[in-house]
């Protein structure tokens, strides 16, 4: 089994390509749609890189999976569908949770709220065939309430639940996120794995100015993870998370994305202008006299 990443510097993610050389079968976890809030311009650049590789390889792709709702970049799934109309788009059941937070958030009244956006969805521990390619569908619930990692043989996609050593979680003060749920995430349902399961994940912001890095081992990261070892308490971690979250800032491509993505990566419909739009809502803080 042969793994590609593609790393898009812009919003620090990491797009995976698994395929089996032998039967061309391929996977693709979490593409990136390229979008610019100022210029409201959306672009395949990204894409471009990702459907060349599986095009050269000659490998027919057989799923493309989201590991959760992503608040930083848009989904590229539905360009990527129309370029391999076979694959299968999948994400975690409790997307259907998100869509009835974000619906009401966004006022979005057309939006289903039943995951049937999606062509596939992921049950806790699903173990599921793509062609040659079996996988498994692991709850790591915690950073969003729908998150999912996936084991392929002895690879994991942890997506932001779980990061490099030296960086360490995601994030989990999003509607519906929790320390607690995502400390026994990580814990009780990543650390269990062999410690050799190599771990790639979903995003990598070059702690320190170093080089790129998205692979680790589980054993790697229940020695070193900086923010959640096998030694860490659940209160500790609960703390830290908590206190860590207060001051962190909004992602820039928060409310773009969120509306893109519960949908599954499909943009609006053009209105009676040929234009797409999306909703922006605003919150006005009046200062005291």
């Amino acid at each position: 089994m042969k793994v590609q990443h593609f790393f898009d510097s812009d919003t620090f993610t990491l797009t995976y390509l698994v395929y089996d050389e032998d039967s061309e079968d391929g996977i693709l976890i979490d593409p990136v749609l390229d979008f610019d809030p100022n210029s409201g311009n959306v672009s395949t650049k990204n894409l471009q890189r990702v459907i060349n590789y599986i095009q050269s390889k000659k490998i027919k792709l057989r799923a493309i999976l989201e590991t959760h709702v992503h608040a930083d970049h848009l989904s590229g799934s539905q360009f990527l569908k129309k370029h391999f109309p076979e694959a299968v788009i999948g994400v975690g059941e409790r997307i259907k949770l998100v869509q009835e937070t974000f619906k009401k958030h966004f006022n979005l009244l057309s939006l289903k709220t039943d995951g049937s956006q999606f062509d596939h969805l992921f049950t806790d521990f699903e173990k599921v065939k793509f062609g040659s390619i079996f996988l498994e569908a692991i709850p790591t619930p915690g950073h969003t309430p729908a998150c999912m990692s996936y084991l392929i043989g002895d690879l994991l996609f942890t997506g932001d639940a779980l990061f490099m050593p030296d960086y360490g979680t995601g994030r989990c003060d999003f509607p519906n996120g929790s320390a607690k749920d995502l400390y026994q995430s990580i814990s009780k349902n990543l650390y269990t794995l062999p410690e050799q399961t190599r771990a790639f994940v979903g995003h990598d912001y070059l702690p320190n100015g170093r080089e790129l890095k998205f692979e680790t081992t589980i054993g790697n990261c229940k020695s070193n993870n900086i923010q959640l070892s096998e030694h860490t308490t659940e209160s500790d971690y609960i703390a830290f998370r908590e206190n860590r979250d207060q001051g962190l800032a909004v992602p820039r491509l928060l409310l773009p994305s969120i509306q893109v993505n519960i949908n599954a990566g499909i943009l609006p419909e053009p209105e009676s202008n040929g234009t797409s739009y999306l909703k922006w809502p605003l919150h006005f803080i009046l200062e005291n006299p």
